[in-house]
């Protein structure tokens, strides 16, 4: 366990949160749209600034210091205990990622567009299959705490791009649940969130599937402290299969787990379950070939 007094360090979030499923997973089409132009380069420095992945406004896309596992995330918009297989260096080497369309593109497009350029810079074929995997489901206590949506409290939506994470005292994005450090440890919070938002980054978290047992269809405020532990194998630097690497997460016994932090202070529960749970396959993979 980890000294309380050790220097925490912050956690790349928008890499690990930007995963979302807005569109069919394992869809496929028979005409692979292209980046115009693509620079991908191994990331040599010995001092990183962190993992970054982020599509950019017109369809453009930027990666820098992220694992190819990282980048598979967000190009099939699946969580990382989706993907199966693949040698170890998917999540211990990372890249620098510089691609651009002919013309503005969706991000629908671009994530199609990305994928076209794993399958051919890194040779990248994989298949799906549906396999009985340990997860989780979240059901809502006697006494849920769910608190209805203030007024202000978040910022609307309006680009096809995300929004920058929120400075300090700043409004986040409606609907999306951020994790930040505090002095409690983690912190998720969020304005007008729906349940399936919060399902979604609980899984992140866990490194496991979340299953919605709430029934609860509104949306609400999450304000969320707790500490991390051997549970939250999402994380980077949690120590978790999949863990990037990076600096371990400081942890604090004096606080609530996320399991007990779900029960005290949103009245939610997590349970341990298995079922069947949508997979990516990796059946080849290469090092990237040169630009």
């Amino acid at each position: 366990m980890a000294s309380p007094h050790r220097r925490r360090q912050p956690i790349p979030v928008v890499a690990v949160l930007l995963v979302t499923a807005a569109y069919g997973v394992f869809g496929q089409q028979a005409a692979r749209p292209e980046f115009q132009v693509a620079s991908v380069k191994p990331n040599t420095a010995t001092i990183h600034r962190g993992m970054m992945v982020l599509p950019q406004p017109g369809g453009r896309f930027t990666a820098e210091n992220a694992p190819l596992l990282l980048i598979m995330q967000n190009a099939y918009a699946v969580q990382a205990f989706q993907i199966v297989g693949g040698p170890s260096w998917i999540n211990s080497e990372r890249y620098d990622i510089e691609a651009k369309p002919e013309g503005e593109v969706d991000r629908k497009q671009m994530w199609l567009m990305l994928q076209t350029l794993l399958a051919d810079r890194f040779k990248l074929a994989l298949h799906r299959e549906t396999r009985e995997l340990p997860l989780y489901t979240l059901s809502v206590t006697r006494s849920p705490k769910l608190i209805p949506p203030k007024d202000g409290g978040c910022v609307a939506l309006t680009s096809d791009a995300p929004p920058p994470p929120p400075g300090p005292g700043q409004a986040g994005p409606c609907g999306r649940v951020v994790i930040a450090m505090s002095p409690a440890g983690l912190k998720m919070e969020g304005s007008k969130v729906p349940m399936s938002e919060l399902v979604r980054v609980l899984a992140v978290v866990m490194g496991r599937p979340v299953l919605d047992k709430t029934g609860f269809t509104a949306e609400f405020e999450v304000h969320l402290e707790f500490t991390p532990d051997e549970s939250t194998m999402g994380l980077p630097g949690a120590r978790g299969p999949r863990d990037p690497g990076g600096p371990a997460i400081a942890t604090d016994p004096d606080r609530p787990t996320v399991f007990a932090a779900l029960q005290e202070q949103l009245g939610l529960k997590l349970s341990p379950a298995k079922g069947p749970v949508a997979v990516l396959v990796i059946d080849h993979v290469e090092r990237p070939t040169a630009n």
